[in-house]
């Protein structure tokens, strides 16, 4: 703690030493404002590359906070540099507050649905096998239109990749629990687990690039281990199939040149230009977050390992390509009450940002940056500007005891800080622990099982291409809509690229000006 108060009073100190914020100083920054803005012009043309990021539980709160904890509440992170930004509604059909299942849904297909439901519309209820198997009810996702435009494809993830906010890019799942069988009730034998559905299905099978964690839904049989425990908030696969092996024999039948890797150094080491086909599993589970990841060879890869190499491989498909990012393990944090975790997780997001960004062309590559739904912190208080983001706010004016700039709106055990003093209930002093550790736990007033979702409205950053459509406050379902429209894909394809568009345009326009001369001049 001490070692970190230090730095934060430091930095404060020097900020202040460098800049009076008077009048004079507003003002100046008020006018470069308004000149960018000015400056700012769309990018017309058509998307050929699309890169969305979904911070999973990344709400304004966390990226407010995460802002401060890099590098304080004058900075900016990486995505809130860029020119275009909106908000989204995140609420679904049956619920004012969502979860990840049905947000990805919203995000990926451009259609809201049921709350724990993926792939699938709102005529499906939770649970329900033989609705889900209706061709009807079941929706495309925009990795399958994209693969229909001639595109490469993939995703990364920081969780398993069967977990909720990437289910539903590729399955159509009526529970975000049937990551594997073992999870599914009697009577649901006609309906594949989700794992099975990435292996063996379309658009699963055909993507090119499918990056995360969780073994132990696509393999029996799975060794646990310190290093890479078994995840026992999921279900683990006992019916002595390995999918693993099985997306193998697909490539091998198939002849395609495909390549799997374990860890980092694997995954580093692969060759980008030879494998078309790459599947990364790195975990049983979740991946490590950024503070306790062995970043050795032997460890799980970074969020920007992953990210930077599946678009050296995407990158080589002369259509373009489409590849969703993942930060999921800001939501993991946050659920279990770790405020630093996720500002951390948050920052490494922002990493794989800035490299993508410098990676694309704002010409050609659409970039966005989301959040499927919002978590359950606050930021409150009357902190001075010198404080740590994650410690003291000030003292109650009640009971007197301090809380933290940052609390949970509910939580579990660890967060629901309160003991009995003189045969009273009081709250606990967190300057009595380490606010800033990484493990500690924000308090909370609401005792629950875990921290809860928060039905606020999310963000959207862009740049490239058609970026200014997210411009505005929007339904979540829009975001599908509006990638389609810029890069071309789903019900807006054509058989043309945006270049070959214009060409075509010319040619008809001095084909049409050309008869018409011809009959003045008759």
């Amino acid at each position: 703690m001490e070692s970190r108060t230090v730095v934060v009073l430091l930095a404060a100190l020097a900020s202040a030493a460098a800049i009076t914020e008077d009048a004079a100083h507003w003002r100046s920054v008020g006018k470069a404002e308004l000149d960018a803005a000015l400056r700012r012009q769309p990018v017309e043309g058509v998307a050929k590359n699309v890169v969305l990021f979904v911070g999973d539980g990344m709400g304004p709160s966390t990226v407010t906070a995460a802002r401060i904890y890099g590098g304080g509440e004058a900075s900016k992170l990486h995505f809130e540099s860029l020119p275009w930004t909106g908000l989204l509604k995140t609420y679904g059909v049956d619920k004012k507050v969502p979860d990840s299942s049905c947000t990805a849904t919203a995000l990926f297909t451009g259609v809201k649905t049921n709350y724990e439901v993926a792939g699938l519309d709102a005529n499906v209820k939770l649970a329900d096998c033989t609705a889900s198997l209706k061709e009807a009810n079941q929706l495309s996702s925009l990795l399958q239109w994209a693969q229909q435009a001639g595109k490469a494809t993939g995703f990364v993830t920081t969780t398993r990749v069967t977990h909720a906010t990437p289910s539903a890019l590729f399955s159509r799942c009526p529970d975000r629990r049937w990551e594997c069988e073992a999870n599914m009730p009697k009577g649901t034998e006609g309906c594949k687990d989700i794992g099975r559905q990435l292996v063996e299905e379309e658009p699963g099978k055909s993507l090119n690039v499918i990056m995360g964690g969780g073994r132990q839904c696509l393999q029996s049989n799975v060794v646990d281990s310190d290093a890479d425990p078994i995840d026992t908030w999921s279900c683990r696969r006992k019916d002595n199939m390995d999918l693993i092996q099985a997306w193998k024999d697909d490539k091998e039948s198939r002849k395609l040149k495909h390549k799997f890797v374990g860890n980092t150094g694997t995954l580093l080491a692969a060759d980008t230009k030879e494998a078309d086909y790459v599947l990364g599993v790195f975990a049983n589970g979740h991946l490590k977050m950024e503070w306790n990841r062995d970043k050795s060879d032997e460890g799980m890869p970074s969020l920007k390992n992953m990210t930077t190499t599946a678009i050296s491989i995407l990158k080589r498909n002369p259509n373009g390509f489409v590849l969703v990012v993942e930060g999921g393990m800001i939501d993991m944090a946050h659920h279990r009450g770790h405020a630093r975790q996720a500002l951390d997780e948050t920052l490494a997001m922002d990493h794989a940002v800035a490299a993508v960004l410098e990676m694309t062309d704002e010409k050609d590559t659409l970039v966005a940056i989301t959040a499927d739904h919002d978590q359950g912190m606050a930021f409150s208080g009357y902190a001075p500007r010198e404080a740590d983001i994650l410690g003291i706010a000030e003292n109650s004016k009640i009971d007197s005891i301090p809380y933290t700039s940052l609390l949970y709106t509910t939580g579990d055990a660890s967060n629901y800080q309160y003991e009995i003093v003189d045969n009273k209930l009081r709250r606990k002093n967190p300057k009595d622990s380490d606010t800033t550790d990484f493990l500690y736990s924000q308090q909370t007033g609401v005792l629950t099982d875990e921290v809860h979702h928060s039905g606020s409205d999310v963000a959207i950053y862009a740049r490239g291409p058609m970026a200014h459509l997210f411009t505005g406050v929007h339904e979540q379902n829009f975001v599908a809509f509006a990638i389609a429209y810029a890069s071309k894909i789903g019900e807006y394809h054509t058989s043309t690229s945006g270049s070959e568009m214009i060409v075509v345009s010319q040619n008809v326009l001095l084909l049409t000006l050309t008869i018409t001369l011809t009959y003045l001049y008759k």
